[in-house]
C-alpha cells in the first residue's frame, strides 16, 4: 500500500487493531507519517508501518450492501442505490472477487480503495 492511495477518513489496519486516518505529513528526513485514530488510542507513527484493511462481508453489511444471492460458487451482495454490486467467488476458495459497477468489474479488495471509489463517485462516504 502506497501512501499516495490514502485519503483521510480512510481505514487502515496498524498492530492488528482498526483505525481512521485523519493525517499525513512527511518528517524533516522525507519520511511520510500518518495521524490515526480509534476509540482507544491517536498515535503518530511511520505510513510504512499501516496495513490495508481487507474487505470481506462484514464490510459490505456495515457500507450499507444486502446479501442478494447465495449459492456454492457465489455470493453477491447489492447497494442498490447506487447500483453497486460486489461479488465473493467461491469457485476455488473463498477471495473477494470485487465491485461490479455499471457491469464493470473493478478491482478493490481492499476498504480503502472501496472508500475512495465511492467518494470519488458519489462524493460523500460510503457510511
Amino acid at each position: 500500500m502506497e501512501i499516495t492511495e490514502l485519503k483521510i477518513q480512510n481505514y487502515v489496519r496498524y498492530e492488528n487493531e482498526m483505525y481512521s486516518l485523519i493525517e499525513v505529513f512527511q518528517h524533516e528526513n522525507e519520511e511520510y507519517y500518518v495521524k490515526i485514530r480509534n476509540s482507544k488510542n491517536c498515535l503518530c507513527i511511520p505510513a510504512k508501518l499501516i496495513k490495508p484493511v481487507k474487505m470481506d462481508e462484514s464490510w459490505l453489511l456495515r457500507f450499507g450492501f444486502t446479501k442478494t444471492y447465495d449459492s456454492k460458487h457465489i455470493i453477491r451482495f447489492e447497494r442498490r442505490k447506487e447500483s453497486l454490486k460486489y461479488d465473493i467467488d467461491l469457485h476455488n476458495t473463498p477471495t473477494m472477487t470485487g465491485l461490479k459497477l455499471y457491469g464493470n468489474h473493478v478491482n478493490c479488495r481492499y476498504v480503502h480503495q472501496f472508500q475512495n471509489l465511492f467518494c470519488f463517485l458519489f462524493g460523500k462516504e460510503p457510511v
